[in-house]
């Protein structure tokens, strides 16, 4: 078994499944809760990952399999997708895979599912297609205002990891959450998103 990340929240290892390369990801104890409701937490948590992982699957967007889910250490062993960060592809590829991604997570949202940390590293490209992957901040939320924090931060994030390929990846991700959600729908999230980052300035001045 080998550390691929350590985390806040948990540590990521590679391991075996059946002779089949495999992610392990196991939830940390948190020292300073009380330890019966630390142990709640966290396989609520799990249990709450492992669903949305299979309702995103369900709905379209493509994840990682999830092979097995142990309670008793609070872990998920799920798929290894064999696939390359978005956010080490090169700018046109970049640029030209904001589409698909804006797809999923349109497709995301359609189905009730909000991410909670849609970086550019928490999207694959495998085989011509574009993985969802670490729903560890992940709710089942239909609410437009929570959709629009999803957007807010992939638009952040390519405002400080790809700027000088922001404006034209937004659009492109826009597009295809449109193509999902629809226009109306789009609009309405995009004045959303417009309103937090009014709210984000106001704080900064003050």
């Amino acid at each position: 078994m080998k550390l691929l990340k350590k985390g806040a929240e948990a540590d990521i290892y590679q391991t075996k499944w059946e002779n089949t390369n495999a992610i392990l990801k196991i939830r940390k104890k948190k020292t300073y809760r009380n330890s019966s409701l630390d142990e709640k937490i966290r396989k609520h948590r799990t249990i709450k990952e492992s669903e949305i992982i299979s309702q995103a699957k369900s709905s379209g967007v493509h994840t990682p399999l999830v092979y097995f889910v142990n309670l008793k250490n609070s872990s998920i062993t799920m798929q290894q997708i064999p696939g390359t960060p978005v956010h080490d592809l090169s700018p046109s590829q970049i640029t030209k895979l904001s589409k698909s991604i804006g797809i999923a997570v349109g497709k995301l949202h359609k189905n009730g599912i909000m991410h909670g940390d849609l970086t550019t590293s928490n999207f694959l490209y495998f085989q011509k297609n574009i993985y969802v992957i670490d729903f560890g901040l992940s709710q089942n939320s239909i609410k437009p205002e929570d959709h629009a924090v999803d957007l807010r931060l992939f638009k952040e994030i390519l405002n400080s990891a790809h700027a000088k390929i922001m404006e034209t990846c937004w659009k492109n991700f826009l597009s295809g959450y449109s193509s999902i959600l629809g226009s109306k729908y789009c609009e309405k999230i995009k004045i959303l998103v417009s309103e937090i980052e009014s709210r984000g300035r106001y704080a900064q001045v003050v």
